[in-house]
C-alpha cells in the first residue's frame, strides 16, 4: 500500500488536493504496474519557511517535499519516471519550479503494507494487489 506524502509550503485548495490526489494515483497505478485501490495519499501544508531544500533561495516561491513508501522490485526507471512525473504534477497544479522538490522514495517488503483484510505480497508486474 504505498504511501504518498506530499509537504508544501503554501495553501493549497481543495480542488488543488482532489486533483493532486488524483493525478498521482494514476501517475503510480501506470508507471509502477498495479491497481489503484491501495494507494494512500497525503498532503500536508506548511508556511513558507517551515519547509527548505538547501538549494532553494526562494521559498515564497514554494518547496516541495515528497517521500513515497513504496513496494520494493521496481527498477530504476520506473522510480525515476514516477518521482519526474510527480515533480510534473506538482509544477503543473501548484506553479512551484520542479527545482524546488526534492522526492525521496523508500522502498520496504510487500508485507510492510496492512489493510484491514490482508497484508500485500510482493510486488510482481501488472498485479492488482486487492484481487484475490
Amino acid at each position: 500500500m504505498p504511501h504518498l506524502q506530499f509537504d508544501i509550503n503554501k495553501t493549497v485548495s481543495d480542488i488543488e488536493k482532489q486533483i493532486i490526489a488524483s493525478e498521482v494515483r494514476t501517475l503510480f497505478a501506470e508507471v509502477m504496474e498495479t491497481g489503484m485501490d491501495h494507494i494512500a495519499v497525503s498532503i500536508r501544508e506548511f508556511g513558507t519557511y517551515n519547509l527548505s531544500i538547501g538549494r532553494v533561495e526562494k521559498p515564497e516561491k514554494g518547496v516541495a517535499l515528497i517521500n513515497a513508501d513504496i513496494r520494493s522490485g521496481r527498477t530504476l526507471q520506473q522510480r525515476r519516471d514516477l518521482a519526474l512525473g510527480f515533480m510534473t504534477i506538482i509544477n503543473t497544479t501548484l506553479a512551484i519550479p520542479q527545482q524546488h522538490i526534492y522526492v525521496t522514495l523508500t522502498e520496504h517488503k510487500g508485507e510492510d503494507f496492512h489493510l484491514s483484510e490482508k497484508f500485500l505480497a510482493s510486488w510482481q508486474q501488472g498485479e492488482d494487489p486487492l484481487a484475490d
